[in-house]
């Protein structure tokens, strides 16, 4: 499948909705569905080496949104603990393979532990020129457009710019996403078919890969493989005409 791969038409960012770790964990005859994201470690590490060796720039990982804060204490708290150590445990492999490391989110939201662990991570890979990995924590869409329209209205407020300055270029700016492209490709295991809340404003032209039967622990390389083969068997026309893609082209 790999080698099916044009790498001069690879998707820019790839976007992560990583379902069914519950479903999964309970497919397996665990009770506890933390164990599902436990043994999802495994596929987050294939994803990003599968993104770092195609030459991918950005991958986004949906890690925990805003609505997760609802599930039972005991599961979150479990989540905030395995993120720590799992950045702790995977720094060494990041600064090797050049991975720099980005969060988007209310990250003040975070248990101190977390901030720390994440903020340190980041530190140590500012410098690193492969692959972005973004962590989406404790994130939303509306979160993210909320948060930059305040930005905005306290701008126009203070004079700073005026109402009429406002446009889709501003917005962008003001995002949590802001200087990276938005997502080619937006992929989406455990077989929903829906965006739940993940960047809004950004996925707005993705293409979108769904994985029926696939929960995100069993998720390898091969599956990323197969999902960027597909993206770019697809016409991408941006509201265009097929004809006027094809003149462009």
């Amino acid at each position: 499948m790999k080698d099916s791969i044009d790498v001069n038409n690879l998707p820019a960012h790839i976007a992560v909705i990583m379902d069914g770790n519950g479903r999964w964990a309970k497919q397996q005859g665990f009770k506890d569905r933390i164990f599902g994201h436990r043994h999802a470690i495994a596929a987050v590490r294939e994803t990003i080496e599968g993104c770092g060796e195609l030459g991918v720039k950005y991958l986004t990982l949906y890690a925990f949104s805003t609505e997760n804060w609802n599930r039972p204490p005991a599961e979150v708290k479990a989540l905030m603990s395995l993120l720590v150590s799992s950045i702790h445990d995977e720094l060494p492999g990041m600064m090797k393979n050049q991975i720099r490391l980005k969060a988007i989110g209310d990250l003040e939201s975070l248990p101190k532990g977390s901030q720390k662990e994440l903020a340190s991570a980041m530190e140590q890979t500012a410098d690193n020129k492969g692959l972005t990995m973004v962590l989406a924590l404790s994130y939303s869409g509306k979160w993210d457009l909320t948060q930059a329209t305040k930005k905005i209205a306290e701008k126009v407020a203070s004079g700073e710019i005026n109402a009429s300055q406002v446009d889709a270029n501003m917005i962008n700016a003001h995002l949590s996403t802001a200087g990276m492209p938005d997502p080619d490709l937006m992929i989406r295991t455990g077989g929903d078919h829906r965006i739940s809340n993940f960047m809004l404003w950004q996925l707005a032209y993705a293409e979108l890969y769904i994985f029926e039967e696939l929960f995100w622990p069993d998720f390898r390389k091969v599956n990323l493989h197969q999902a960027i083969v597909d993206f770019q068997m697809r016409e991408r026309r941006f509201g265009k005409t097929s004809e006027q893609v094809k003149r462009e082209g």
